[in-house]
Parts: structure tokens; sequence; C-alpha cells
């Protein structure tokens, strides 16, 4: 079993940044694949961001390719989401997922194990 935490929410402006990181439990962290996903209020969860196992490949949705950056390090077990340039359409609750398969599960939404959200609030 997997066990993810977020951790980096939180208040920022307009045009500022945020680092969310998720720490993942076992000796098998880079036996996954990694990914982001964010959710608004009354709106469906969407895909933001995956990563390789070996972190030479990486996926990101439209709306934040150039600002987000997804990174992992897998001696210490976490995946980490660099938020530059954030505007208030990314406010939502942030959640880090795992996949066994790889990048083109996390992309089409499926993952074996998820963790339990970071908010991150945008003020104009």
């Amino acid at each position: 079993q997997v066990q993810l935490v977020e951790s980096g929410g939180g208040l920022v402006q307009a045009g500022g940044s945020l680092r969310l990181s998720c720490a993942a439990s076992g000796r098998t962290f880079s036996s996954y694949a990694m990914g982001w996903y964010r959710q608004a209020p009354g709106k469906e969860r969407e895909f933001v961001a995956a990563i390789s196992r070996s972190g030479g490949t990486s996926h990101y949705a439209d709306s934040v390719k150039g600002r987000f950056t997804i990174s992992r390090d897998n001696a210490e077990n976490t995946v980490y989401l660099q938020m530059n340039s954030l505007k208030p359409m990314d406010t939502a609750v942030y959640y880090c997922a795992a996949d066994r398969f790889g990048t083109s599960n996390l992309k089409r939404n499926k993952y074996d194990y998820w963790g339990q959200g970071t908010q991150v609030t945008v003020s104009s």
C-alpha cells in the first residue's frame, strides 16, 4: 500500500508562486508514475501534470503549460509541483496520485492511489 500526503498549499496573489509537495510511503516509490490533479468547487477533477517513474518524461494540461513544473526525487519519495504565474482560475484543491502502469493512465484520470488534497487559493 502507498500513502500520499500533500502539503504546500495556501493563499497567494495572482502572479505569485507556490510549490506543492507530495510525500509517499513505502520502498517502491520509483515503481510509480506520479501525477497532480485539481478540483474547483462544483467542477470535475481535472488532470494537471504527470511524471514518469524515472522523471525523464513529463506531461501537462494545456492550461498550465509554461507555468507549472512537475518533478520528483525518488531518493526522498517525494513529487513536487512548482506553480508560477498563478491565476485566479488555478484556485482548487490539488491532489497527488500514483499509478503503477504509467503516465498514460494518469492523463486519463486513472490511478492506484491518491492523497487527501491541499487547498490553493489565488486572489486577484
